[in-house]
C-alpha cells in the first residue's frame, strides 16, 4: 500500500530546486512548555527521520520474501504452517501501528515512540541473526509431534521472540515517523503546504527504493551467501537506522500529547446508550444539541439518528457547568464527536471490501515456492532470485500510476473536453477486479506447471526445476501491481475526503488496519482449506509438496471469494451514495 501511496506523491513532487528553496526557510518556532523549542526542528532534521524510517523498511522487507524457505528448509516447517506463520507476522506488523499510534498520541509522545521501536527492532533483527548460527538437529514439527528437545525448543522461542519484537518495534516507528517529520515544520510559513507535500515525496520515495532494493539486493545476498551473511546485512540495516535517528536527538520538536480520539468514540456510545429512552420524536421540540464554540456544525446529520441523543441538551441546569462545558461528557458529547463516529461507522462496509484485495497479495509465499520451482533464467549466466519477484510488482505499481496521471487522465480529459479523472470508489472498483484477474491467471499458470512437473516425474521432487519459464508468473505481479496502484490509492483518497479532518490520522490508518485483517483473513483460509482438503490419506491442497498438492485449486478457491467479494463492494458503494463534493 506505501508504494501505491509513494507512486502518487511522486509524481506530484518538484524539481531538486523545490527542494533547494525548502532547505532555506527558517526553523520553525512553536510554543511549548520549553522555550528553547523555537531554536530546534526544522528541514534539518527531516533526513534523519526519513532515514530512520528508509533503513528500517529496507530490512524488514528484506526479510520477507525468503523467509518461507528459511521457515520450511532450516526449520523444516510444513508450508501451511510457516506461511501462516508469516501471515501472522504481516497481520500483527500491520496492526501495531494503530495500536503505537493511540499510545504515542495520548501518552509517551511520537519521540519516544520511534526511539522504542528502532531499539526493539534491533533487538527482534539480532535475536533472528542468532538462530542462523545454531546447528538445527532435527526438524522442529518433528519436535512438537514427538516430544520437546530442550536445544530446538530454545531456537523455537527465539525465533518466535524475534518475529513479535520485530512487529512491535515496526509498529512504534512505522506509527509515528511521518507525523513527526510534520512537527518539525513550521506550517505558519506561507510556504508551509509546499514544504509538506516535499517532504511526503521524498518520505515515500525513500520507503519505496528501501522496497525496491529490499526485495532485490537484499534477496540476491541471501541466496548468494547464505543465511548468515544475509540476515546479518538486516542487522546492520537497522542498527543505522537506529543511530541515524538518535543522532538527530537534540535538535528535535518534541510536541506534547494530546487527548485521544477513542475516548471521544466511547463517550458517544456510552451516552447514546444512557439517553436511549428519549424518544426521537423530541428532537424538534425543545431539545437543543450541545456543539463546541466556532464549530460550524450546529445539528447533527439525520443518518445514525439514534447517536444523535449523545449530544442533546435535556436540562441546561444538570447537563452543563456554569462556563458552558458539558457536567459529565459520558453523559453529553459535541456534535463534532457525534459526527465523527458516524462518518467513521459509515466507511466500515466499503472499508471491509477491501479486505480481500491483503487476502490475494498474502498469497506471495506460495508465489515464491512455484517460482523456486521454475526456470528463473533470464541469460544462460543469470537467473532471478526466486524471492525477488515480488519486485515486478513494484516497479508495476509505479508503471500504473504515472500511466494513470500522466496519460490516462490527460488524453480522456482531451477527449472528452473536460477535467475526466476516475472518482475513489472507482479506483477501488477497479482495482478489487483487477486483483481478481490477477489470482485467475496464477490459478491457470499454476494448474500448467503442475501437469508439466508430474509429466516429467518430478511427483515426488518439489524443489525439481520444471522445464517452464518463471516469467509466467509477471502476469500476476503486473496485474497485481494495477490493483494497488488503483485500489490503495482510491482508498487512501476516500478514507480522508469522507472522514472529517480532525480524523486524518485515523483515515490514514484504516488501510494498514485492512492489510492486518487481510493477512488474519489469509490465514484463516489456508487453514480451513489445509484442514479440509488434507483429512485422511488425501493429499492437502496446500501440501509442502507443490508437485501433490493443488495450489491451482486453492487460487480457484480464492478467485470465488474475490468475485463473492466484489459484488458486495459494489452493492456497499451503490449504498453509501455520492463522495463529498460530488
Amino acid at each position: 500500500m506505501f508504494m501505491a501511496t509513494f507512486a502518487t506523491l511522486f509524481i506530484q513532487m518538484g524539481s531538486f530546486s523545490e527542494i533547494e528553496h525548502v532547505v532555506e526557510v527558517p526553523l520553525l518556532s512553536k510554543t511549548t512548555s520549553n522555550t528553547c523549542q523555537s531554536h530546534k526542528g526544522g528541514f534539518r532534521t527531516l533526513p534523519f527521520i526519513i532515514a530512520n524510517e528508509a533503513f528500517e523498511r529496507l530490512a524488514s522487507i528484506g526479510l520477507m520474501p525468503n523467509m518461507i524457505l528459511y521457515l520450511t528448509r532450516v526449520y523444516g516447517m510444513e508450508t501451511a504452517a510457516a506461511t501462516n506463520f508469516l501471515l501472522l507476522w504481516s497481520a500483527a506488523s500491520n496492526f501495531t501501528p494503530l495500536i503505537a499510534a493511540l499510545l504515542a498520541d495520548s501518552f509517551v509522545g511520537r519521540y519516544s515512540m520511534i526511539a522504542f521501536g528502532s531499539l526493539t527492532t534491533l533487538l527482534g533483527m539480532v535475536l533472528l541473526w542468532s538462530t542462523t548460527m545454531f546447528p538445527m538437529t532435527m526438524q522442529i514439527s518433528n519436535e512438537l509431534s514427538n516430544g520437546y528437545n530442550s536445544n530446538s525448543t530454545m531456537q523455537l522461542v527465539i525465533l518466535h521472540s524475534s518475529f513479535a519484537l520485530m512487529s512491535v518495534g515496526a509498529g512504534g516507528i512505522r506509527s509515528s515517523s511521518l507525523a513527526f517529520g510534520v512537527d518539525q515544520l513550521n506550517m505558519k510559513n506561507k510556504d508551509g503546504n509546499a514544504i509538506k507535500e516535499s517532504y511526503f515525496g521524498w518520505y515515500y520515495a525513500s520507503v519505496a527504493l528501501s522496497s525496491f532494493l529490499g526485495v532485490s539486493v537484499v534477496v540476491y545476498i541471501q541466496e548468494s551467501m547464505g543465511w548468515k551473511v544475509g540476515f546479518g546485512i538486516p542487522v546492520i540495516l537497522m542498527l543505522l537506522s537506529a543511530i541515524s535517528f538518535f543522532l538527530a536527538s537534540p535538535f528535535y520538536v518534541k510536541l506534547e500529547t494530546k487527548k485521544n480520539m477513542v475516548s471521544g468514540f466511547a463517550q458517544v456510545i456510552v451516552a447514546s446508550y444512557r439517553n436511549r429512552l428519549i424518544q426521537l420524536k423530541q428532537e424538534y421540540g425543545n431539545l437543543t444539541y450541545y456543539h463546541e464554540k466556532g464549530s460550524i456544525l450546529l445539528v447533527p446529520s439525520q443518518s445514525l439518528r439514534f447517536l444523535n441523543k449523545a449530544c442533546m441538551i435535556r436540562d441546561p441546569s444538570q447537563d452543563l457547568k456554569p462556563d458552558g462545558s458539558p457536567l459529565n461528557p459520558w453523559n453529553l458529547c459535541t456534535v463534532d464527536q457525534v459526527e465523527e463516529l458516524k462518518a467513521l461507522l459509515k466507511v466500515i462496509p466499503i472499508w471491509t471490501a477491501g479486505i480481500m484485495l491483503s487476502v490475494n497479495v498474502s498469497q506471495g509465499s506460495f508465489l515464491v515456492l512455484e517460482a523456486t520451482s521454475m526456470d528463473r533464467h533470464v541469460t544462460p549466466n543469470f537467473e532471478i532470485p526466486s524471492g525477488s519477484f515480488g519486485t515486478f510488482m513494484i516497479i508495476s505499481v509505479i508503471l500504473w500510476v504515472i500511466l494513470y496521471d500522466r496519460v490516462i487522465v490527460p488524453a480522456a480529459s482531451l477527449i472528452l473536453r473536460r477535467p475526466t479523472y476516475l472518482g475513489s470508489k472507482q479506483k477501488i472498483g477497479v482495482g478489487l477486479f483487477s486483483s481478481c484477474v490477477s489470482i485467475a491467471s496464477l490459478a491457470i499458470v499454476e494448474n500448467i506447471r503442475r501437469r508439466i512437473a508430474i509429466d516429467q516425474g518430478y511427483s515426488e521432487q518439489p524443489q525439481a526445476v520444471v522445464n517452464m519459464s518463471a516469467l509466467w508468473l509477471l502476469p500476476r505481479q503486473i496485474l497485481d501491481g494495477l490493483a494497488e496502484a488503483s485500489a490503495c490509492v482510491g482508498q487512501n483518497e476516500f478514507f480522508l475526503a469522507e472522514l472529517p479532518q480532525s480524523m486524518s490520522s485515523l483515515a490514514s490508518s484504516l488501510g494498514g488496519l485492512g492489510m492486518s485483517v487481510g493477512n488474519l483473513a489469509a490465514s484463516f483460509v489456508l487453514s480451513c482449506v489445509d484442514g479440509v482438503t488434507g483429512g485422511g490419506e488425501n493429499e492437502s491442497w496446500v501440501s509442502s509438496n507443490i508437485n501433490k498438492g493443488h495450489y491451482d485449486y486453492y487460487y480457484a478457491f480464492i478467485f470465488a471469494l474475490s468475485i463473492a467479494n466484489f459484488v458486495y463492494f459494489v452493492y456497499c458503494s451503490k449504498a453509501y451514495g455520492p463522495c463529498k463534493g460530488k
